[in-house]
């Protein structure tokens, strides 16, 4: 997935400590997803959201 530079639409990006090129990557326990938020209509983005997470919980319960 690629990132995006200045455009308008939502994006979603799984992200690593190695990915962050951070010096001190954050301490944080489990996968950290990055959310762009564009200019969507809100009540789409929300919809959006809680299905792609619905659909991720059950990868990770399966």
């Amino acid at each position: 997935m690629g990132y995006s530079w200045g455009g308008y639409e939502s994006l979603v990006t799984h992200e690593t400590p190695q990915l962050t090129h951070r010096l001190h990557a954050p301490a944080l326990p489990g996968q950290l997803l990055r959310l762009h938020i564009g200019l969507e209509d809100p009540v789409d983005l929300m919809n959006d959201l809680e299905g792609g997470l619905a659909g991720w919980q059950a990868q990770l319960n399966a």
